[in-house]
């Protein structure tokens, strides 16, 4: 691992945003950003720049202000995401892409209509293509809890072995208890090749109560990034 310090990746304006309710302006977004970054928080997830025109504008006008923050927007596994995620960040000299896909069995079949070979054949072209144009990726499984560790094990490998500094495991429907995610934040830094190489993240929602829990759990195996949102505001 590169460093034992504990990194925070929030994720208040992408994540938090998408809390019943919450629908943030540019202006509102600005203001947020700011005091992310007067706190000295590690990264930003500024937004999901496909989504939407205001999306795109918010993770310009904030890959413009931040100073102590590093600014990270969020891509799908496909190349018009990730140039768009480029040209929102083009100004800044500290900025992440952050780049996710499903690998669970549910999400493969009914989501993404993959099977696994595919999946694995996506994030190998993809990384390929990113790496060349941005030094610092982030690599995320979508449904990471409830995929099979020995394929997340394999997608991060290959992840890594393409440029990714930062892998992520997302417990994307809320579904993971303390101990589930110890023994998995243990089993892959166990078993990932090149581990030692990258940060390991964890990306815990709340939908059993146990999101903070989960969070510590993960850290005490081994992650050194944590992705939270301000007051724990999130999807679901």
């Amino acid at each position: 691992m590169k460093s034992k310090n504990l990194k925070i990746f929030d994720t208040t304006l992408r994540d938090g945003q998408q809390a019943s309710g919450a629908n943030l302006s540019i202006l509102e977004k600005l203001k947020i950003a700011k005091f992310l970054d007067k706190l000295k928080v590690d990264v930003v997830e500024a937004g999901f720049p496909i989504s939407s025109k205001k999306e795109f504008m918010s993770v310009k006008k904030i890959s413009n202000i931040l100073k102590n923050s590093q600014v990270c927007s969020l891509a799908r596994h496909n190349r018009k995401d990730i140039d768009l995620c480029l040209e929102a960040m083009e100004k800044s000299k500290n900025k992440r892409l952050h780049l996710f896909i499903a690998t669970s069995e549910l999400h493969m079949k009914y989501k993404l209509n993959l099977k696994k070979f595919q999946v694995l054949e996506l994030i190998e072209d993809t990384m390929k293509y990113a790496r060349n144009k941005i030094d610092d990726i982030e690599w995320s499984c979508e449904d990471g809890t409830r995929s099979d560790p020995n394929f997340i094990i394999k997608c991060f490998q290959l992840a890594i072995k393409y440029g990714a500094k930062t892998i992520n495991i997302a417990d994307t429907v809320g579904y993971s208890t303390p101990t589930e995610m110890y023994k998995l934040v243990k089993k892959v830094s166990n078993s990932v090749k090149g581990f030692e190489k990258c940060n390991l993240s964890v990306h815990c929602h709340n939908d059993l109560g146990m999101a903070t829990s989960n969070t510590l759990q993960a850290v005490v195996a081994g992650a050194n990034q944590v992705e939270c949102t301000i007051n724990g505001i999130g999807e679901r």
